[in-house]
């Protein structure tokens, strides 16, 4: 990882995270070599047939041709035609209660426990020391009540060793894309409706308005996984858009150095909920928004 990156400037009416490289301590700085390294070990490892994932819901994804991106959207949505094949991916993303087993049967150790720190969203990204997946605001606070949401605080690096355990993978951009949208070129997984704060409740979001939390939808932080039936997605995939950001298997376009985000959280605008949409992070950091959904291929 390049120590002289500058930070991204925020863009408005989008909901951005940017570390500050030149403010990290050299001895949590990575060489780009190494951390590739990992990345692609991590993206290219097949998956297996797993007991664990007896526990877990599935969708089974068939293959398709469908058109990625938005022309209405930022430069890195640029429309283009994709062909997936089967494959099978979690209906929810993955909750407090199935980490918990993860790291019990394994051991595991998440990067935010051994940084010592992760990130907090309160109005701005706060560094809090002792936030971790079960403290995912900071030591004052854990996981009661919350076995059914999603699992936050995981880095990219945890995400790809929880769906190693699962016999999985993270997946790729256009599998995810294809589970959120189908093949007929709508914005959200529900259609073209923006979402609204209204009776409808579509999906786990922030302000219309950029970038707050909101109660309207029930939840001022991440919900109980799948609370929001009438956002599901063509295939049956629920909180494809909301509740948390879902780390996929890809790079970031222009960063090869960050991993892509797709689905927004509870804190972002609709803008960032299309399924289009793509956002980057570092593969070692962990954020009360960003969880993590897992795929494989079909029949495995």
């Amino acid at each position: 990882m390049s120590t002289t990156a500058a930070p991204a400037p925020l863009r408005v009416g989008a909901f951005f995270f940017v570390l500050n490289l030149r403010s990290m301590p050299k001895r949590l700085s990575l060489s780009i070599a190494s951390l590739l390294h990992g990345l692609t070990a991590a993206m290219l490892l097949p998956a297996a047939v797993s007991a664990n994932t007896d526990a877990v819901d599935f969708v089974t994804v068939p293959g398709g041709l469908y058109v990625m991106g938005d022309a209405g959207g930022d430069d890195n949505e640029a429309l283009r035609r994709v062909k997936v094949k089967p494959f099978r991916i979690m209906r929810h993303e993955a909750t407090n209660r199935t980490f918990a087993r993860f790291v019990a049967e394994t051991g595991h150790v998440t990067d935010p426990e051994r940084r010592g720190f992760g990130w907090v969203w309160d109005g701005r990204w706060r560094k809090v020391t002792g936030a971790d997946w079960r403290h995912p605001k900071g030591p004052d606070s854990d996981l009661s009540g919350l076995d059914d949401h999603p699992a936050v605080q995981i880095s990219h690096q945890d995400a790809a060793a929880f769906c190693r355990w699962l016999g999985l993978r993270l997946p790729s951009e256009e599998e995810w894309e294809y589970a959120a949208r189908g093949d007929d070129g709508r914005r959200f997984p529900w259609g073209n409706e923006t979402p609204r704060q209204d009776e409808r409740r579509l999906a786990n979001f922030g302000a219309v308005k950029c970038c707050a939390p909101d109660t309207w939808d029930g939840y001022g932080g991440t919900a109980p996984v799948g609370s929001y039936p009438n956002g599901a997605s063509p295939f049956g995939l629920l909180d494809m858009a909301g509740n948390v950001w879902e780390w996929t298997g890809n790079t970031f376009p222009g960063r090869a150095d960050y991993i892509t985000l797709r689905g927004g959280g509870w804190g972002n605008n609709p803008y960032c909920l299309r399924v289009s949409y793509r956002h980057g992070n570092p593969p070692d950091i962990g954020l009360d928004m960003v969880g993590v959904r897992c795929a494989g291929d079909a029949g495995h």
